[in-house]
Order: C-alpha cells, then structure tokens, then sequence
C-alpha cells in the first residue's frame, strides 16, 4: 500500500497526507497518538485513514469534495482529517460544542456531501435533509449504525474501516488544491470558511516545526480543539515529524491533565491564557511544577508579562514562546524565548519563510513606532473565504509584486526601530468614549498589572452620554485583598482619565468561544441581565 521507501524520500512534500505517508514508512510501530491512554502506532493511523479514503471514494467521494468532522477530539477524528485528505476531499472539522444554528450553517455553507461524526452527538442523528440539501451520508462512529434516519442514509464508521478494499490511490490533487476549510467566527458573528490549499497548509507546518525546534523525540500535549487551527496544527506538525501527540478532549478536567502531563512526559504545551490562568491558581495552590515540558506556547489571546514569573516556576526547563497569528494564514510571528524580558509586550517578528510591513490608515509606510495597519506576504495565507467574494476583497490585497496577493489583518500594529511587531487591537475593536478612542488591549494590559488580577477583559456599552461606556470584567485571585476601589485608584494613576472604566465587575471565570479566546458577546449579555 505504501510507496517504496527510497522513492518517496527522495520527492519533497506536496500534500498534507505525505507527511502521515513517510512518518508511517520510516517509524510504523512508534506511537503517534495517546488517546484516553490508548496508544496507536503510525501504522495503525495509516492503515485505519487509507481504508477510510478508499470507503469514501467508493461512496462517491471525488477530488474537492467536502467533508465534514463533527467529533471530540478521538482517534475517530484523527483517521477522518487523514482518510479525507488522502482521499482528496476537504475536510471540515467542526467544534462538538457546536450548537443546533451554527452546525447547520457550516453544514449548509460549505455543501458538506458527507458528515462523520461520533454516536453520541445524537443531534447530527436525526438532522433532517432540509436543512443540509447536499448531505447525502452520516457516518457515526460507535455503533451509531443501529440509528435510523428517513432523510439521510447513515452507516458504521467501523465497517467502512473493516470492509473496505485498498488498492492504489488515483485522486490527482496536487498542492493548489483545497486541504480544508477552517471556520472561523469574527465580529459579524457569521462563521467564515478560510480556505487553505495543501501547499499553504505544508508550508505552514515546516515554518511552524523550525522555529519551535521541534524533533521526532518530541511528545505534544493538545488540549486545544481540533477545529481550532491552534489544535490541528498540533496534530499535523506531529505527524509530519513523527513524533508523539497526547490527545485529551479539553482542559475541562486540570487535575487529569496534570497527571498525564507527568505521566507521559511531555515536552511540548500549546495553550491560550484561560489555560494558563488556571495553572498558575492551581500552582499557587499546590505548587505542582512539570521539568519535563520543554516548550511552552500561547496564541489566540496576549500573554499577561505578569504571567511570565509563574510559567518559569510551573515548567522551569521550558522555553516561553509568544505568539501571534490568525486563522486567515496560521501564524503571523513570534518572539525568541531568549527576549521575552527584554521584549516582554511583543510578539516579535515573522516567522521563516514570510514577511510583514505595517501601513498607516492613509496607505502609507508606516515609520518606526507608528501605529498602523499589519499586512502578511508568504505561502500561508489563505486562498480566501468560502463563498464569500466581498470579505475575501477586505482581506486580500495587492502585493508589492504584480499579481500577489498580501494578507491585511486588519489588526493595528506598531513596529519598533529593531522591526519587533506589539498589538495594539482590532480595526473594529476600538471604544469611542468622550470623543476619544480607546483601544481595549492597551487597557487589559495596564489592569493585568494590578497584583491579584488573574484575568480582565474590556468592552465597551453603549451609553447616551458617553458614546460608550467602558467595563472592565475581572477574574480576582480569592486569596488577593483587591477591590473595585483599589482597581480605579489604579487605574487614575496610570491612566488617562477617559480610559477609566466607568464599571468594574468581577466574574468568576472570562466565558471563551470554542477556540479558547475571550467571547466578549458573553460578558455584554450579563450587562443585559
């Protein structure tokens, strides 16, 4: 079933499934994935993800055709991204706390032809054919065969594992195609398909594996969703290396976590601020530490400097790396862990292979520490959003060179004379109040230096004087004598006074969105109540 050992090592990588291909040549018995302390070696993975693409080319599966991936983060879900792949579909993994309106939506937008998904997601089970008019087949892992469906046919995930007969693969994709569509949810609060090709994707993985220093002797922990790109990419960049990735569903349970961290001897941790806000409480509790992890990273939201002193006490061997990006081309930059104290608000330069230039609002270049518009040039940005012409042209721009395209985040950015990158907000992120602007991270920032704040989070409310009213939403540390007295002595004292929240309130958890980040729709809902 596999290509000849010699053959294939001397071709580059073209497409995402190569990298599963060759790590299944060179390493087949070494364990790729611990799963509910299940190990599964490369063969294994291969074996299971070819006999699902042949069964879903016999289905009917052709080059581009898209599937979707409703599932927890499980074995299930591993075979599914690479049996599509390998097959020549496009793979859509979808969050399993995905609710009822926005599944069928993604299901609906991307005309999704297949669903895989797991037995006890029983809402998929029953979804009725017009709602998803292209969905022609559920495939339910777990013995979800035995449940009937009048609209759509469904079938056994293992049966089509089992039964299904392998011979050479024929889908003629080459690395233009479509890999997958990554549904991410912006301001608008619409689900937007980022469109990633095979090339940009491979791109991505080797830039990521380079600056990360990763090697085959490494064992990732992946706590993050596989629909986040944060969490596929741990996935990809493990198998592409052979190396090791400890699976859990989530962070839900920190206690279990922490067992398996030290248990399985990880060395790679990949996480957002709400995780490591909840290791530092817990280690300001126990003083639990882990020396085995030798990396540890954050993306999604800006890492607190105060957070810094804690994360070197949890993991004392590790290396800290800050990280910025965005689903529209994976990762933008990253700072050296060897500058986090000298550079403790920035997230550093581009990473391998890609550049980065800030342009005033006026489109102009913008001069050292000028605040301004960041733009991406490199292989890793997206081919644009799914079906959706008019945010694709907001996005992408002309390049410096005649018919590129460039990625306009539309983050506001400034850049220093050493050409170091510190964010400063989105372009619609900002809060007008008494005739000024306020940017909310510049104010998170300050409030996340107050000794007791574990978590803050600003949004603005609209207010009949004011413009905007500004709250802050504040995670205390019980043990902190901290109140909203003190927080707006603070504040008057390092502040302007139009930047003062007008409210303080303390929450006892930030609520986040499916990939982790702050969901501050959440937080203006307990302002309606």
């Amino acid at each position: 079933m596999l290509m000849n050992q010699t053959e294939y090592n001397n071709r580059p990588q073209r497409l995402l499934s190569d990298g599963l291909v060759a790590s299944a040549q060179r390493v087949p018995e070494k364990v790729a994935l611990v799963i509910e302390g299940e190990p599964y070696t490369y063969q294994q993975l291969y074996n299971a993800a070819i006999k699902l693409a042949f069964s879903l080319t016999a289905k009917g599966l052709e080059r581009g055709g898209r599937v979707a991936i409703y599932m927890d983060n499980s074995w299930h879900c591993a075979v599914s991204i690479y049996g599509v792949t390998l097959a020549g579909g496009v793979f859509v993994v979808i969050n399993p706390q995905t609710k009822a309106d926005k599944l069928d939506y993604v299901l609906d937008n991307c005309e999704a032809g297949i669903l895989l998904t797991d037995y006890h997601l029983e809402r998929v089970l029953t979804l009725p054919s017009k709602i998803t008019s292209n969905l022609k087949l559920i495939i339910v892992s777990r013995g979800g065969a035995n449940v009937k469906n009048d609209d759509i046919k469904l079938a056994s995930f293992e049966e089509q594992i089992n039964n299904a007969e392998v011979g050479p693969l024929q889908n003629n994709v080459i690395p233009n195609d479509l890999a997958s569509l990554i549904y991410t949810t912006g301001s608008s609060g619409v689900p937007k398909g980022v469109m990633q090709t095979h090339q940009s994707m491979v791109f991505a993985i080797g830039s990521l594996i380079e600056y990360l220093r990763l090697s085959d002797s490494d064992r990732i922990l992946l706590i993050l969703p596989l629909a986040f790109d944060y969490g596929l990419y741990q996935l990809l960049m493990a198998v592409n290396l052979g190396a090791t990735l400890i699976v859990e569903r989530s962070f839900a349970f920190p206690a279990q976590i922490y067992d398996q961290i030290e248990k399985q001897l990880v060395t790679v941790l990949p996480g957002v601020p709400t995780v490591f806000t909840m290791m530092i409480a817990s280690f300001k509790k126990q003083g639990r530490i882990f020396p085995s992890v030798t990396r540890v990273t954050n993306t999604a939201a800006s890492l607190p400097e105060e957070y810094i002193p804690y994360l070197r006490k949890i993991f004392p061997n590790a290396e800290i790396y800050k990280m910025y990006g965005l689903t529209e081309c994976k990762r933008v930059s990253y700072l050296e862990p060897s500058l986090i104290k000298e550079k403790p608000d920035s997230v550093g330069k581009a990473i391998p292979g890609t550049e980065v230039y800030i342009m005033t609002p006026e489109g102009h270049p913008a001069k050292a520490g000028e605040e301004g518009i960041l733009y991406v040039r490199g292989p890793h940005i997206m081919a644009g959003y799914w079906k959706l012409p008019e945010q694709t042209k907001k996005m992408l721009k002309q390049g410096p060179l005649p018919g590129e395209h460039v990625l306009c985040t539309q983050d506001r950015f400034r850049m220093d004379e050493e050409g170091f990158l510190y964010y400063l907000g989105r372009t619609d992120d900002i809060i007008k109040t008494r005739g000024e602007k306020v940017s909310p991270v510049e104010l998170e920032n300050v409030l996340q230096q107050i000794p007791g704040v574990m978590g803050v989070a600003i949004v603005g409310v609209e207010d009949e004087l004011l413009g905007n009213a500004i709250h802050a939403y504040i995670v205390k540390d019980p043990t902190a004598e901290i109140s909203e007295k003190i927080i707006k002595r603070f504040c008057f004292d390092h502040l302007e006074s139009f930047m003062v929240p007008r409210k303080i309130i303390f929450v006892d958890e930030l609520p986040q969105n499916l990939n982790g980040k702050i969901d501050k729709r959440e937080l203006l809902k307990i302002h309606e109540q």
